[in-house]
């Protein structure tokens, strides 16, 4: 999905933001490439662990860093690899019903069970695909003159 909405862009498409602190479509696979790598997998095995529980806290923001240097072509590569790994690896656990039930510690939230974690996992992709949208669409703000008023987004 993200390869269709971006692959090919000029970086005028893909680095704009909505302003402020908002995130640009590159900003946002940076984020998901620093999710797949020290996120997810890892708090799924938190939950299987018989032993430490506990999800460290997640830096919603080091992409900023961690993509300093890098192009989209090569994040979206980056995410493509480490989400087919991800989800290998996570097929290979055969999770069973009763480990959905399997529990993990939150920084914020205290007790979450596996299976919310990993509903949460693909909401939040399906976010970030709106969010991407939405983006993008934005740049046609003006240029779609009085249809504004048929795009929800833009109004």
């Amino acid at each position: 999905m993200l390869r269709a909405l971006l692959e090919g862009l000029s970086d005028d498409w893909t680095t704009h933001n909505e302003g402020g602190d908002t995130w640009s479509p590159y900003d946002v696979v940076g984020h998901l490439v620093h999710g797949e790598r020290t996120d997810w997998m890892v708090r799924v095995k938190k939950c299987l662990s018989t032993d430490d529980k506990a999800f460290a806290k997640f830096d919603r923001t080091a992409m900023f860093e961690e993509s300093q240097g890098k192009g989209l072509p090569q994040l979206l590569n980056e995410f493509e690899a480490l989400r087919r790994k991800n989800i290998a690896e996570l097929r290979a656990l055969e999770v069973n019903e009763t480990q959905l039930d399997s529990i993990g510690i939150h920084p914020t939230f205290g007790e979450v069970k596996l299976r919310q974690l990993l509903a949460t996992w693909a909401a939040h992709d399906l976010a970030h695909i709106t969010q991407i949208s939405r983006v993008m669409c934005k740049q046609y703000q003006e240029a779609v003159g009085p249809w504004r008023e048929f795009i929800s987004v833009l109004r």
